[in-house]
């Protein structure tokens, strides 16, 4: 990382450190700041959580400004890579996906991915807990995260249907690590009977019906992380089978955030977590 990086927190009261921020570019339409700030507010901390723009060149002199009232950082694209290689230390979701998308700021720098987990709590909320057959849209930084989150549910086999097959060369070698068979594909190529289609393409996406129509008929139920506008291009084409907003990723992943933020383990729960929810739930 260059420049001085952040006050490490042992050099400051940790009652200081109450500043917060997602990072991203752009930011302007970011709901994480509505969504902290209706946690924070049922579990009676005063944090500030706000939105910087900053884009890949500006963010290690944008982070080596930090001091020692910043508690952490959400990152948005397109830093997560950048994210990746501040953190001194990874959760198992980081070194996996390569990304990070959330910093504790303390004796070191601590990095998480929190969106592999808000997909799976996402697909448990709507009843999927566990899947055989999995479909990736798209090749691009979500997917990883998308396969580790298919992987966890179970996935042996996941055909990922990409415009440009060939870069899905990495998510190969990452499902070999998970114990899953990565099959690349272009987007008219469908050949698996999936149960589950997580959708990682860029919001707006719109693929033509020729394309989309078989991807509906053998694709089970449809993830698409796109979620504005909404329904997408692609939860239209689904027709009557079922669909999940990526809005459940959004929620999911900001609550392990908070939980990070508040005691440093997006697995431990927040204290009345169910009402903490419920108040996120209600500003989305």
């Amino acid at each position: 990382m260059n420049g001085a990086g952040p006050i490490p927190r042992a050099a400051a009261e940790t009652v200081t450190a109450t500043r917060l921020a997602v990072w991203g570019d752009p930011i302007a339409h970011s709901k994480s700041p509505a969504l902290h700030a209706a946690a924070y507010g049922v579990l009676g901390l005063d944090w500030e959580y706000d939105r910087r723009q900053v884009g890949a060149a500006g963010f290690a002199e944008a982070l080596g400004g930090l001091d020692a009232s910043w508690r952490g950082l959400s990152l948005t694209m397109p830093l997560k890579e950048e994210a990746f290689g501040a953190a001194t230390t990874r959760d198992a979701h980081a070194a996996l996906t390569g990304a990070v998308n959330t910093l504790l700021f303390g004796d070191d720098v601590a990095g998480y991915n929190t969106d592999v987990g808000g997909i799976i709590d996402a697909l448990a909320e709507a009843g999927v807990t566990e899947v055989q057959r999995v479909r990736i849209l798209g090749a691009g930084a979500t997917a990883a995260s998308a396969l580790v989150a298919a992987a966890e549910l179970g996935a042996e086999h996941v055909e990922v249907s990409a415009r440009r097959p060939e870069r899905a060369a990495g998510l190969v070698v990452l499902g070999e690590r998970l114990g899953a068979t990565v099959e690349p594909r272009t987007l008219d190529d469908v050949v698996l009977d999936a149960e589950l289609t997580i959708a990682t393409l860029p919001s707006g996406t719109a693929l033509p019906p020729d394309v989309a129509a078989p991807l509906a008929a053998r694709g089970g139920t449809l993830f698409d992380a796109a979620y504005a506008p909404w329904p997408s291009a692609l939860a239209v084409a689904w027709g009557d089978g079922r669909v999940v907003s990526g809005l459940g990723m959004l929620l999911h992943q900001a609550v392990r955030q908070i939980r990070i933020f508040r005691h440093g383990d997006p697995l431990v729960p927040l204290p009345d977590e169910a009402d903490v929810v419920a108040a996120m739930r209600a500003v989305l």
